[in-house]
């Protein structure tokens, strides 16, 4: 395919989703019978950990069902929202579904689509954490199914809410270090497979290195077979539970990759309009075939965006970094992203940033806002379910950056620089990537 024809695609293929998912949208029937002032019901999937932060940002609205594998994390939310219907399968929260308008995914990463794609099918409003889906296809299929329901989405990347990120996007869309060919984008997070030298140089306790053949006894209370729900069947170990352990783990998650690369790549994908990479390469330590790495890198190359020229993006995590990093040329943030421009370089991370070099933007001014400054991510997605305001991470930028983020790590596996075709969603030079773009199910489960 021509980069000419692959651009017409990726156009045409915008066109049939950007409508409903980036701007405004039809409020489901459900709202339009009631007042939009009116409180959100919502309910919880996935209630414990990540959930239960994500229900306090949401609580002033009705928490209307509390949904987790694990009763005691569903007992503890029940005590603070007494009133909420408490289920442990989050397939039977939508025989209920005329009880609420929202939903809130905060399951691990390999439910994630699963339970997204049911609130989607039942055209309910989604807040679903990062990363969106358990691999390229799942993200896809979310894009296409928010886009023909017409709800509010948002994948849960909350730095995307704040000042810094937008002044950040702001520089570079005007023009601040000028036309952005290359960046740079490194997290010091180093969990994953790696020897027991190097976890505990890292302060990490897990340095297994294959699938533990010894099962335990299960928790009491936690209903082990939905926690593995579509994955492949594994006894109960500690290994993996509770979280974070899971997510070092390919059958439940995808490691820092996609997990601290939904915060990091959020910005570059942002401020340079990114859509879909055109090759991907990574490199690090051999690929274990159970845990994800500690170390790795993965280069992207993206073509032109209208007219911003082609772009190459380098991730790297734990061991790695830059060489202008590593020379001492920039600061030595522990994590952060440089964009190198052909007039200077920005260096940011969280909650700074900063031109350089310094002496050359002494007297630069910055350029006035253009993007709206918004008081939390949560409440931008509130916002928008019940008025049809826009949010900044819904699911048609955020299945983008997933996907891509994906692609990383099928890349790492395969071993070799990736062709990728996103309009057939295959990989052109590596047929044995297909198991990988869209992981087998185990039997019973399906999306959608």
């Amino acid at each position: 395919m021509s980069r000419n024809s692959r651009r017409t695609s990726r156009r045409q293929f915008t066109k049939s989703v950007a409508g409903a998912t980036l701007g405004t949208f039809a409020a489901p029937a459900i709202l339009r019978a009631r007042n939009l002032n009116d409180k959100l019901n919502i309910a919880v999937i996935g209630a414990g950990g990540r959930g239960a932060a994500d229900t306090r940002q949401v609580d002033s609205e009705n928490i209307v069902a509390l949904c987790d594998v694990n009763e005691k994390n569903l007992d503890r939310a029940a005590k603070r929202y007494p009133k909420a219907r408490k289920l442990v399968d989050f397939r039977q929260v939508f025989d209920h579904a005329g009880e609420f308008d929202a939903v809130i995914v905060a399951t691990c990463e390999h439910t994630h689509a699963m339970a997204t794609m049911l609130a989607l099918k039942h055209k309910k409003h989604v807040y679903c954490e990062k990363p969106l889906t358990h691999d390229v296809w799942e993200a896809r299929q979310i894009r296409l199914e928010a886009a023909k329901a017409g709800v509010a989405t948002q994948m849960g990347i909350q730095i995307h809410a704040r000042d810094n990120y937008r002044q950040v996007v702001e520089l570079i869309q005007t023009g601040a270090i000028g036309p952005v060919r290359e960046v740079h984008v490194w997290v010091s997070r180093a969990w994953g497979w790696q020897s027991k030298e190097d976890a505990k140089k890292n302060h990490d306790r897990v340095f297994v290195t294959e699938r533990p053949k010894a099962s335990m006894p299960i928790p009491p209370g936690l209903h082990w077979d939905l926690w593995i729900g579509p994955a492949p069947y594994r006894q109960f170990n500690d290994i993996y539970f509770p979280g974070p352990k899971w997510y070092r783990w390919w059958d439940f998650g995808n490691g820092t990759m996609s997990d601290l690369g939904s915060h990091w790549i959020d910005l570059p994908f942002w401020a340079l309009k990114l859509d879909y990479p055109r090759t991907i390469e990574a490199s690090g330590p051999k690929p274990n075939p159970e845990i994800a790495p500690a170390s790795m890198t993965a280069t992207y190359e993206y073509g032109r965006r209208g007219e911003l020229p082609p772009v190459k993006l380098t991730w790297y995590q734990g061991a790695y970094k830059p060489k202008i990093w590593e020379k001492g040329d920039i600061p030595q943030w522990g994590s952060g992203h440089l964009f190198v421009g052909e007039k200077g370089m920005l260096l940011s991370d969280y909650g700074k940033h900063v031109l350089l070099p310094k002496e050359q933007f002494a007297d630069f001014k910055k350029p006035e806002p253009f993007l709206p400054r918004i008081a939390s991510h949560h409440g931008e997605w509130v916002e928008a379910c019940k008025h049809g305001t826009p949010t900044g991470a819904n699911f048609e930028y955020s299945g983008l950056l997933t996907e891509a983020n994906h692609l990383g790590n099928v890349a790492f596996l395969v071993g070799k620089k990736l062709h990728w075709d996103p309009t057939k969603m295959q990989v052109t030079n590596a047929p044995e990537a297909a198991n990988l773009i869209r992981r087998p199910y185990r039997d019973g489960w399906q999306l959608g």
